[in-house]
């Protein structure tokens, strides 16, 4: 019974009673009867007043003790959100809540082969990118490595997830941070510019704090995590800069978690080919000597402003054209000690260049990218070199095979080359095929451009 009733009750009672002891008055008058009467309904009348009082009591203890626990069961969410969100844990986000933040994806950041990225808002304020993979086996695998590699990872340089949702037959969704400067090709490469991501041209001292934010996270992901974490995909267009252009790596839709005990993981070959290991190549498998090999690359072209590979033209006649590999000219140019050469242009024409600090990176870049994997550093190496922490020796001239590919239309008519060709792929097999188609599966193959 609810306050209101117990208290129309008891009125009721209080009333009943009066009205029985003028009734008792009036026919009974002053007898015996009539004072045992009031007496005993003089009692039940202070029954219930007793009665009210302890029940108005124990409802309002028992309203103090909901409110509190109201008060501390919303504490306590605020707190578990508040170490869900201090901890990196990922959230469950539902479909509709995706779609009012992004204004039902809207704004588009960026497209690959199977995922997209959307800007959106979230309900409290936050700027989050909204990737969404699609694709059923393709897309459940890039899924599944994504969360596993970064769900559980806390670095300065990481991209943070904050939440997914994943729907039963559709595409999955993966919630980070925002980060507002894009990626880094956009700060490197000339005529990269978009209408929502305008062409800078990132300084070197800023290019120079890039790198050792990206060698950190990767010596971070090989060796200070429980379980060895590889990107497999690293380039350019994954690393994001934040707004004091420091890097952020993201992208794990690739990643390979690797037992302490492991050396080597046997998987397809994916990702963007002109960042690929040898060894991957030639399917020997793979291990973080492979990211080791992809820094070395990036490396490279944020030393140069431009890809390593390049095809230049001359005019409008085909045949003039050649491939320029750009990490055999920062070689020659080193060995010539005209390092200041390879610089990006639009950087030598500002000025106010370290020559010692470019003559390290181009070290470090060059020990990165040897062909032998056993001859890399590791990236917990690489930044002790890039930090001045441990002289960096001469490398050792990469064989640099890809200069072999490249030369084929320049000088070559007879299937001189065809043998390594065809050692990277069984359609490249007959000499009726012209040389440039296979320099162009050679291109295919190594670069993915």
């Amino acid at each position: 019974m609810d306050d209101k009733k117990a208290n129309i009750t008891a009125v009721i009672i209080i009333i009943g009673l009066i009205i029985f002891i003028i009734v008792a008055r009036l026919s009974l008058k002053l007898s015996k009867a009539f004072f045992l009467i009031v007496g005993a309904d003089i009692a039940v009348i202070l029954a219930v007043f007793v009665c009210l009082v302890i029940r108005g009591r124990y409802n309002h203890r028992r309203k103090l003790l909901e409110k509190k626990l109201v008060s501390e069961g919303r504490e306590l969410r605020i707190e578990y959100s508040f170490l869900r969100k201090v901890a990196g844990v990922p959230i469950k986000f539902r479909l509709k809540e995706l779609e009012d933040a992004t204004d039902n994806f809207q704004a588009l950041l960026g497209q690959g082969a199977s995922a997209s990225v959307f800007k959106g808002i979230l309900s409290d304020g936050t700027a989050v990118a909204v990737k969404r993979i699609n694709g059923e086996e393709h897309g459940e695998k890039e899924f599944r490595s994504e969360v596993a590699a970064i769900a559980s990872v806390q670095h300065v340089n990481l991209v943070r997830l904050l939440g997914y949702c994943c729907l039963p037959r559709g595409p999955r969704f993966l919630v980070y941070e925002f980060i507002p400067n894009g990626s880094l090709d956009h700060w490197i490469f000339p005529g990269k510019g978009t209408k929502n991501r305008p062409e800078g041209c990132l300084s070197w001292d800023l290019r120079y704090r890039v790198a050792i934010d990206v060698a950190k996270a990767l010596s971070y992901l090989h060796h200070d995590c429980r379980s060895r974490i590889l990107h497999l995909d690293l380039k350019p267009e994954n690393i994001l800069l934040d707004e004091n252009y420091r890097a952020i790596v993201a992208d794990f839709g690739l990643s390979k978690l690797m037992g302490k005990d492991e050396s080597r993981v046997i998987t397809t070959i994916r990702g963007t080919k002109g960042y690929l290991a040898p060894e991957w190549l030639l399917e020997h498998g793979v291990s973080e000597k492979c990211d080791i090999y992809s820094y070395g690359m990036v490396l490279l072209e944020m030393i140069g402003g431009q890809r390593n590979v390049t095809l230049i033209e001359n005019g409008s006649d085909k045949s003039q054209r050649k491939w320029q590999y750009f990490p055999k000219i920062a070689r020659d140019k080193l060995g010539e000690g005209k390092v200041i050469a390879v610089v990006d242009h639009r950087l030598v024409e500002v000025g106010a260049i370290d020559e010692r600090q470019v003559k390290r990176v181009v070290h470090v870049a060059l020990w990165c990218i040897q062909e032998r994997a056993k001859l890399r550093p590791t990236m917990a190496q690489v930044v002790e070199m890039l930090e001045g922490r441990v002289p960096v020796e001469e490398p050792p001239d990469p064989q640099m095979i890809m200069v072999d590919f490249l030369s084929i239309d320049e000088e070559e008519s007879d299937c001189h080359f065809r043998p390594k060709i065809a050692a990277m792929g069984s359609n490249v097999n007959s000499c009726n095929i012209p040389c440039s188609s296979s320099s162009s599966f050679a291109m295919s193959m190594l670069s993915g451009r």
